[in-house]
């Protein structure tokens, strides 16, 4: 997990925005706050999501947090505080949003992290549900380019893990470049990442 790679993606989508309303103005701080203070940056999207009730954004963005930074944690306390946490923002933006791929698509990221932190532990456990999820993420929204892309990572980590031929999921890879570069977020705040992880994980895939 390229935690850089992913808070420099969401900083992005601020880029465009003309911020107007409180919203905006407090979603813009909370992206500008992420890579230097993410707790601050955690504490402004909770009170986003608490102010706008029907807006699942601000859970996403609080539970991602939370998710980037347990890859590589080591302390299992904090990795439980975090993920938990995690998990509790990911349940109130899934009440808002139902069936949401982005938001499985997260899920399946905060499993993933447990599996990292103690595949022996975690990953007979876990691994079923990760895989459920993005096939049901990808069954809803087959052109999504994070669907199509973190499934495809998921399925080259696991084949790597077990010493298997990657290739066979490089593909999707590509097709998921080719899916980012068609991708139009539906808000100014709107998931937009993965692309350039995509990029470097097809670069490892010509290697």
């Amino acid at each position: 997990m390229k935690k850089s790679v992913i808070i420099i993606a969401a900083l992005l989508c601020i880029g465009n925005v003309n911020a107007q309303s409180n919203y905006e103005k407090g979603m813009q701080k909370a992206f500008e706050l992420w890579g230097s203070d993410s707790a601050q940056a955690i504490n402004i999207f909770e009170r986003i999501a608490q102010a706008e009730k029907n807006n699942w954004l601000p859970y996403y963005y609080a539970s991602q947090i939370n998710i980037i930074n347990s890859f590589g944690e080591t302390d299992v306390k904090k990795m439980t505080l975090q993920l938990n946490k995690a998990q509790d923002y990911l349940n109130d933006a899934t009440a808002i949003s139902k069936n949401n791929p982005e938001l499985m698509v997260l899920q399946a990221m905060l499993h993933t992290a447990w599996i990292a932190y103690d595949g022996a532990t975690y990953g007979g456990l876990l691994s079923g549900k990760v895989a459920e999820l993005y096939n049901k993420a990808e069954l809803l929204a087959p052109d999504n380019p994070r669907v199509v892309f973190c499934k495809a990572e998921w399925n080259i980590g696991k084949a790597q893990y077990f010493g298997e031929d990657m290739q066979a999921y490089c593909k999707d890879v590509e097709h998921a470049l080719e899916l980012f570069a068609k991708f139009k977020p539906e808000s100014a705040f709107y998931p937009n990442w993965g692309e350039n992880r995509a990029k470097q994980l097809l670069g490892t895939c010509k290697k």
